[in-house]
Order: C-alpha cells, then sequence, then structure tokens
C-alpha cells in the first residue's frame, strides 16, 4: 500500500519523516517555537504532522559553518507527494533550521517484512 486517500482533495498521502538539525544555542522555548513553525508549514501544504521527537543535542563528525553540534528533530508526517518540493523550497527560507532532510517514511508492512528477513537469516547462520 502506497498510503492513504485523503478523500477531501482524492490524493494518496505517504509517510515522510524530516531530520531537522536546529542551532545548538536554541534553548527549549526557542526549539518549540521553531517546531510550532514547521508544523504550520507541513499542514500550510496540506500535510498532518504525525510526530515531533527531541533526539536531543548531537556533536557533529566535523565542525559545519564554525559549529561543533547542533539539536536533532524528527518530524513525522503525512503529506501529497507533489507538496514535497513545495515544503522544502518554504522551509528553505527558515533561519532557524541549521540543516534539513526530507525522506519517505517506510510503511508499517515494510519494516515488519525486514525484521522477518532479518529474523530468518539470523536462524539460517544458527
Amino acid at each position: 500500500m502506497a498510503g492513504q486517500a485523503d478523500e477531501s482533495r482524492g490524493e494518496t498521502l505517504n509517510k515522510y519523516e524530516a531530520m531537522i538539525i536546529f542551532p545548538d544555542t536554541f534553548s527549549d522555548e526557542q526549539l518549540d517555537g521553531a517546531i510550532s513553525k514547521i508544523r504550520a508549514e507541513v499542514e500550510k501544504v496540506g500535510g498532518e504532522v504525525e510526530s515531533a521527537i527531541r533526539l536531543g543535542r548531537r556533536n557533529f563528525a566535523r565542525e559545519l559553518q564554525k559549529t561543533q553540534a547542533g539539536q536533532y528533530v524528527v518530524i513525522s508526517f503525512d503529506l501529497a507527494p507533489d507538496q514535497v518540493d513545495p515544503l522544502k523550497g518554504n522551509l528553505r527560507f527558515n533561519d532557524e533550521i541549521f540543516r534539513m532532510q526530507i525522506f519517505r517514511a517506510p510503511e508499517k508492512e515494510e519494516i515488519a517484512q525486514e525484521e522477518v528477513k532479518t529474523e530468518a537469516e539470523t536462524t539460517e547462520n544458527a
């Protein structure tokens, strides 16, 4: 199953995840505000945010733009495939975002099938 149907617009919505890095200097209030702005952008292009998970402060493997670390957040949302590029364009102008990557999230059935394959391979090798 590729996604769920949005009856109001007749489009199929896919599940996406956005890994977003915010500046390390952000306070909790600033981070909450930035996440709220991203939620609003997703909803503006017809998406629906499922969750926003804070992964906390992480050090970078190498210095980026004279910065050593950032605050990582993963936002899961449903969105029509043709709205991903407009969303990226809108977020590109957000000065609060240090780095961003949006990718299609695997469906739950796909994850379950991969787990079964991994278990079968482990059993065969034992």
